[in-house]
């Protein structure tokens, strides 16, 4: 079954989170996050991805709720004092939401569609503080990029351009049709100097990296059911619950 990502922050909130494993066993750091993903049912989520990425050191989660008009920072409390418990496992790079700018999909879905085993591409743009460009302008600067560009991928399934909450930086988000598309793309392609040739003179800085998803909460969401909490998770979530 498939899990996906809105093209508009009409309906659903979006949190991601950024981890780098401290285990030599990464399988270990991902069986806890399928089980935080079920226990985040308990406040709300509807679902949840899992991304590993290929090349370097690094695991994603992603997981969205349906849009609340209230106690979003509650909510946020709660994931990150549950996420800390992964400390002996993790080490917690980044932590937002996220809001979903704008995307566009091949088949004209509203929303990018991913299952397990597919590849996505992550780019993030940041700007600095000391530039003078304004927040606006690389906001609206950075959805025209990823309109252009999307058009010019092939290989893309769907994209969904998201913008961070808590700083200036706005995120790509890419699901390939193989893992060969999306090397050729990014092979082929001088991201780096075509992106600060749209910022006017303006640095900004710019990363990218590609991902396996390795999981979705629909994939087996039944059998978790039956599974005790993972002991790193259990007494966060039992104060979460109460």
């Amino acid at each position: 079954m498939a899990s996906f990502m809105p093209f508009t922050n009409k309906n659903l909130d979006i949190f991601m989170c950024v981890l780098r494993p401290t285990v030599a066993v990464l399988d270990d750091l991902v069986d806890t996050l399928k089980h935080f993903s079920f226990f985040t049912e308990s406040l709300g989520c509807i679902h949840s991805s899992i991304f590993k990425s290929i090349h370097g050191n690094m695991i994603i989660w992603y997981g969205a709720w349906i849009k609340r008009s209230n106690n979003k920072e509650l909510l946020h409390e709660a994931l990150f004092s549950s996420l800390k418990n992964l400390h002996n496992m993790a080490i917690l790079v980044d932590h937002s939401f996220m809001v979903a700018y704008g995307g566009e999909a091949r088949d004209g879905s509203p929303a990018a569609k991913f299952s397990t085993g597919d590849t996505i591409c992550f780019t993030c743009t940041h700007l600095p503080s000391n530039t003078k460009m304004k927040e606006h302008d690389f906001v609206h600067a950075c959805f025209s990029i990823f309109q252009s560009c999307f058009l010019r991928m092939d290989g893309t399934i769907a994209g969904v351009c998201l913008m961070c909450t808590t700083r200036p930086m706005m995120i790509n988000f890419c699901v390939w049709k193989n893992l060969q598309s999306c090397y050729s793309f990014l092979l082929k392609n001088n991201h780096r100097d075509a992106l600060q040739d749209w910022f006017r003179g303006a640095i900004v800085s710019m990363k990218y990296d590609v991902f396996k998803v390795v999981y979705v909460s629909a994939d087996d969401a039944w059998s978790f059911q039956h599974y005790p909490p993972h002991k790193l998770l259990e007494n966060q979530v039992s104060k979460v619950l109460e």
